[in-house]
């Protein structure tokens, strides 16, 4: 029943909303390991609109570079691979996430803020652990609940169920459940898996509840996600009623060797680092 109810929705957001053939392009060049900038760089040039996008980041205060960089080549040569291809996602997604208003504690501005701010506070928890992944846990914040914009897209109506249910203290996994027959993580990962994400992007989308449910040696993005998303539900950054029923557990902050007051200094940069990487994608 859940796996069918999840293909619909994957079948129904495709028809609504695809990635464009170019973010897929410049995903499968930056996942081969013989790409070079050279390469991508074919690619973008077709892209107006993308191409200026990517001057406008590497030019930003962001960047403190001392002179205007008017070249794609030199802007991909300075930005790399993996930030050009976060930059093609970011503004293929936020295309997505419509400002539409489902209910009062639901619409399509604040899940993109409370996405931008997961992926904000993963690229300072993964610094923080003295892991070099900044893009890649980014992204992974980014496209967590990617199957909530396939419900909100698909059936706008059952989000305020959803939420109504969430009101006399279910979590809002199993308010979905109860009510769609599935849930965003299973939506999500599906959505992630026909997008061809990479396989520990599909695992963030399915498990950034509970990450418990994977294997240790793979779920270290799952792990800082889900500690991301409940931070971000507590500070009220866009939508916060999937996480805010839950805590972040001392369990998972052991595993990333973060102890809960240090998660604290880590996360009281987080309003500043959402600026910085909202003047970078939006």
């Amino acid at each position: 029943m859940a796996e069918a109810v999840t293909q619909e929705f994957v079948n129904q957001t495709t028809e609504i909303a695809t990635l464009p053939e170019i973010t897929l392009k410049i995903m499968e060049v930056v996942q081969d390991p013989r790409s070079t900038a050279h390469d991508l760089h074919k690619i973008v040039s077709n892209d107006p609109a993308l191409s200026a996008r990517i001057l406008r980041v590497v030019n930003s205060a962001f960047y403190g570079l001392p002179g205007q960089i008017g070249s794609i080549d030199r802007a991909i040569m300075l930005l790399g691979l993996n930030a050009v291809k976060n930059i093609a996602i970011a503004a293929s997604l936020s295309k997505m996430f419509k400002n539409s208003v489902v209910c009062d504690d639901f619409s399509g501005k604040d899940l993109w803020t409370h996405s931008v701010a997961v992926g904000a506070s993963n690229k300072l928890l993964t610094a923080a652990m003295g892991l070099a992944l900044p893009d890649e846990a980014f992204l992974a914040g980014l496209i967590h609940d990617l199957g909530l914009v396939a419900i909100m897209q698909c059936a706008p109506e059952k989000l305020p169920q959803i939420v109504e249910l969430t009101r006399t203290g279910i979590s809002f996994i199993k308010a979905e459940q109860q009510i769609l027959g599935s849930d965003h993580q299973e939506i999500g990962a599906a959505l992630a898996k026909r997008w061809k994400f990479p396989k520990s992007f599909q695992l963030v989308t399915m498990n950034h509840h509970h990450p418990e449910e994977l294997e240790r040696k793979s779920r270290l993005l799952a792990v800082v996600t889900h500690i991301s998303d409940i931070s971000c539900a507590q500070r009220g950054l866009g939508v916060t009623v999937t996480a805010e029923t839950q805590e972040v557990d001392n369990t998972f902050l052991k595993e990333i060797e973060i102890p809960a007051a240090k998660l604290e200094e880590i996360l009281s940069g987080l309003e500043d680092e959402l600026e910085v990487v909202r003047s970078m994608i939006e």
